[in-house]
């Protein structure tokens, strides 16, 4: 169980830093200047471009050794990065790219009447933000939102290449000492599926709730 509750705090962790991420990112690509529009893309680009297994070892080995080497440089001691800090980090990150093109696209689909409106009202960029943007688009984005918490989940998996002890690498642990490979990898398996029929049932209410006030698919035919 202590496997599964670190591989959860690392899911909300990355889940939490990826929308923050993309959410900058989204408003950057759609109101930013030039260059932010340019590095975000390059960002955004790269991340969905090189396999995910590739990223964490790049981020988690050579990311801290960057770190360590300008805290040297600096005058500083090297530190022991803790490895929830690096797994929430790594999997934000991905999350962050993914999640900014998620946010995007719902940020689009709102009618741009609401957005013309805000801006004859003199609304500033982050009080639209607040006030029409972030809740206009969230029944457009709940859904893939919801499915890149999903993929969250079963991403730390991958953070047992690095060592880091989650659900997959105590499975692991635990089949080797035992030789009980089926009994354990099919425990693990049933957790992570509890883990996401529990995930849909919130995500369906939350979907639920964001769409309050909106013509249903029935209503609308």
């Amino acid at each position: 169980m202590v496997g599964l509750l670190h591989s959860i705090e690392i899911a909300v962790g990355a889940t939490c830093l990826g929308l923050v991420i993309g959410t900058g990112g989204a408003w950057g690509k759609l109101y930013g200047g030039p260059v932010a529009r340019d590095l975000l893309a390059v960002y955004t680009t790269v991340v969905r471009a090189v396999p995910e297994l590739v990223l964490i070892l790049l981020l988690y080995y050579a990311g801290t050794d960057l770190i360590n080497q300008v805290l040297t440089a600096m005058g500083y001691q090297r530190v022991d990065i803790s490895g929830l800090a690096a797994g929430i980090f790594v999997l934000g990150v991905v999350q962050g790219a993914y999640s900014t093109e998620v946010i995007r696209g719902a940020i689009l689909s709102i009618p741009q009447g609401q957005i013309e409106a805000a801006r004859a009202y003199g609304m500033s960029p982050g009080l639209m933000l607040r006030r029409i943007t972030l809740p206009a688009m969230l029944p457009f984005a709940i859904p893939g939102l919801a499915n890149l918490w999903l993929i969250a989940t079963k991403d730390t998996a991958l953070l047992a290449v690095v060592g880091f002890f989650e659900l997959t690498l105590a499975t692991r642990q635990a089949a080797g000492v035992t030789k009980a490979y089926l009994l354990f990898f099919v425990a693990a398996g049933m957790l992570y599926l509890a883990l996401t029929l529990f995930s849909n049932l919130i995500i369906g209410r939350v979907e639920t709730w964001s769409r309050r006030g909106m013509p249903s698919v029935k209503e609308a035919r």
